[in-house]
């Protein structure tokens, strides 16, 4: 009897998902699109202030192919640009809304990694 390995997204339904919403800087530029509004690549620039310009002009091409955020162009002197979270991605909402509710459980995260690392050093 063989045994065939499933495909990620079989074995764990929300693979995609986490791939898609968790990268790197996915998350960081989600989360502040949903919470401030439409944003220029300046402010957005300045609310996450380790993203480098490159990284952030490839996430949001990156979020926009995948339908998370739209780009809107304005011609005038000088040209404006602003990006918004779209219905899709606003979608995500309650998912942040969750993880926010989840966050003081960090400092439990903490303790264990601590109790961890002191057991590890005793060996």
């Amino acid at each position: 009897m063989t045994r065939t390995t499933p495909a990620p997204e079989l074995a764990c339904p929300i693979a995609p998902v986490v791939d898609i919403v968790f990268s790197r800087w996915t998350t960081p530029i989600l989360w502040t699109l949903n919470e401030y509004g439409r944003q220029r690549f300046v402010e957005l620039e300045r609310r996450i202030t380790t993203i480098t310009p490159k990284v952030l002009t490839q996430r949001l091409r990156q979020l926009e192919r995948d339908g998370l955020v739209t780009r809107t162009y304005h011609a005038e002197v000088p040209p404006r640009v602003e990006y918004e979270i779209s219905e899709l991605g606003r979608s995500l909402g309650p998912l942040f809304a969750s993880l926010a509710e989840w966050s003081p459980n960090l400092a439990q995260v903490e303790a264990a990694r601590a109790a961890y690392d002191a057991r590890g050093s005793a060996k």
